[in-house]
């Protein structure tokens, strides 16, 4: 069925049509040590064993288990990265730390605060149990199998599994270009003057921050004068991009110039206004590849907007093998009067009682008091209903990232 895009649409079906348009940006090649908050564009499979050989879990004696307890007689050493070249016999232990070798003949480790040695002698007190403090080869992973799974994004733990099996590169999908553009012959930048009826611009450095913690490289746009030439302009120079963000301009006022100007560009308006409180204006549209989002200009729903319906955009132009809103679920603190006609989001303190997240509405929730939303670690999604949702009712909501 054809969208009417004059008509507000639920939420799910604005990220379904969202997704729908997204095509993964190319692979490219990049060194390991850049590789962090990246994701996979193909599976990774382990090129050796991992560990490589059979090794000591920690300093003692490599020994026959069979032989414990029991004295024995210590005929060497396995350090790490000096393995031990003979092979451990009936009655004899081989001092180890760990990460060393385990020398042939041996098939457990005795650990070193529960012997006594004494020059070449070692006592051994109680039983030690075949393979007890042994690392086995390929015990993490086999030469062949998966490591890593294409869509994963790169963190820690990922960077040190790839250096752990040598790779010094990695095959990932490219970042995605972002030309933001705050729309607004109000707007100052912060620390300029500001004359009569003149505000500072919050949206533009918000978002630069938000898109660099989504990966994206960014160009910001010169605020264009509220001209529909001066529109097309810094539209045109914008949509050279893989993705426009703009904000402000996508309502129905005089000085609301973005739309008309994008579809003078070419820009194919999928969906104009979306069943969300704050953020109803949002505009989504494309030209070829690149997508085009049209953000209300209030700063909370700009937020808003960002973390429902751009984050997970910029997820899926990157190849994450999951990219919907990261939802948890949490308890209302108090009760919150619902919508009747939209979802509402609003912005919430979490805190953790007996292991489940409590969530505590801040005190004013308009779309301009992002002074306000700066307390704020959350939002929760009020379901569109009449009535209220009282104190302890399960709700989702969108944690806001702060790293």
């Amino acid at each position: 069925m054809e969208e009417n895009v004059n008509e507000p649409i639920p939420i799910d079906r604005a990220l379904e049509l969202i997704a729908a348009h997204v095509r993964p940006l190319e692979e490219e090649t990049i060194p390991l040590d850049e590789a962090d908050g990246r994701f996979l564009a193909s599976r990774v499979d382990a090129p050796i064993d991992l560990p490589r050989f059979d090794n000591s879990a920690m300093d003692g004696y490599a020994v026959r288990a069979g032989d414990t307890p029991g004295r024995l007689s210590i005929i060497g050493e396995s350090a790490a990265g000096a393995p031990f070249t003979g092979a451990v016999g009936p009655g004899e232990a081989v001092a180890i730390s760990t990460g060393a070798v385990l020398p042939d003949g041996a098939d457990a480790i005795a650990p070193i605060e529960d012997v006594r040695a004494n020059g070449a002698q070692l006592e051994i007190p109680a039983a030690v149990a075949q393979g007890a403090s042994v690392r086995y080869a390929a015990g993490d992973v086999r030469h062949g199998e998966e490591l890593l799974a294409p869509g994963m994004r790169i963190g820690v733990a990922q960077i040190g599994a790839l250096a752990a099996v040598g790779l010094s590169t990695v095959t990932c999908r490219r970042r995605p270009r972002v030309a933001v553009m705050a729309t607004g012959s109000e707007l100052r930048a912060a620390g300029a003057d500001l004359g009569p009826g003149e505000i500072f611009n919050s949206n533009a450095p918000m978002l630069r921050a938000a898109l660099r913690s989504a990966g994206a490289l960014i160009e910001q746009i010169a605020a264009p004068a509220d001209t529909t030439d001066a529109h097309l302009a810094a539209l045109g120079r914008a949509l050279e991009h893989d993705v426009v963000i703009s904000t402000g301009g996508v309502s129905v006022g005089t000085h609301d110039l973005v739309r008309g100007a994008a579809r003078r560009l070419g820009v194919e308006e999928v969906f104009w206004r979306v069943k969300v409180r704050p953020g109803r204006p949002l505009s989504f549209g494309v030209r070829g590849d690149t997508l085009v989002f049209g953000l209300p200009g209030n700063p909370v729903s700009t937020l808003v907007c960002f973390e429902l319906f751009v984050r997970p955009a910029l997820r899926a132009l990157q190849g994450a093998r999951d990219a919907a809103p990261e939802f948890s679920r949490g308890t209302l603190a108090t009760a919150v009067r619902r919508n009747p006609q939209r979802d509402d989001f609003i912005r919430v303190r979490t805190r953790m009682t007996d292991g489940s997240a409590v969530l505590e509405p801040l005190r004013d929730q308009q779309s301009h008091q992002i002074a306000i939303t700066a307390q704020a670690d959350a939002l929760a999604r009020i379901p569109t209903g009449d009535g209220e949702l009282p104190a302890g009712a399960a709700v989702s909501f969108l944690p806001l990232r702060r790293d």
